[in-house]
Order: C-alpha cells, then sequence, then structure tokens
C-alpha cells in the first residue's frame, strides 16, 4: 500500500468544493493507496514534476508517484476548467 501525501494547497482546494463532490473525491483519493495508477488515469505530458490526473466528475485529482518509497502525493484538486491553469 502507498501513503497519502496531500499537500496544504491540495487541502485548501477540496475544502471549497460542495461537500458530496469533496466526499467522492476523498474517496477516490483514498483508494489511490491501493492502486496509484486505476483505469482511467494519465500521466500529463509537458510537466517538470511528472504529475498523474484522475477524474471525478467535472474535477480532476493531480498527484505525483513516488514508487521507491511508495507515496501518492496529492497536488491539486479542483474542477477541470481551472485545474491545469
Amino acid at each position: 500500500m502507498y501513503q497519502i501525501v496531500v499537500k496544504p494547497s491540495a487541502r485548501k482546494e477540496l475544502k471549497k468544493l460542495p461537500v458530496f463532490i469533496a466526499t467522492s473525491i476523498a474517496r477516490k483519493i483514498d483508494s489511490l493507496a491501493k492502486n496509484p495508477r486505476p483505469e482511467g488515469c494519465k500521466k500529463l505530458v509537458n510537466n517538470k514534476e511528472e504529475l498523474w490526473r484522475i477524474r471525478v466528475g467535472d474535477y480532476r485529482i493531480l498527484y505525483a508517484i513516488d514508487d521507491s518509497i511508495r507515496i501518492v502525493d496529492i497536488h491539486h484538486v479542483g474542477n477541470r476548467r481551472e485545474i491545469y491553469r
């Protein structure tokens, strides 16, 4: 199992969301501990941090995976219109 680390900025973004959306996103984040590369995830291109993204409706979770120490680092959570800016 991987350890989940949520950056303070991502935690703040998650708190701004409506409760029912935040709950489904939190469940999806928890599932990344078992499988950090679930079906439907994509590796983002043209970024220095080698981020991955996963969809939750109209929202996206951007995260990095460190396989050597088994950590999933959540960087951003937000609406698809705004998350990639």
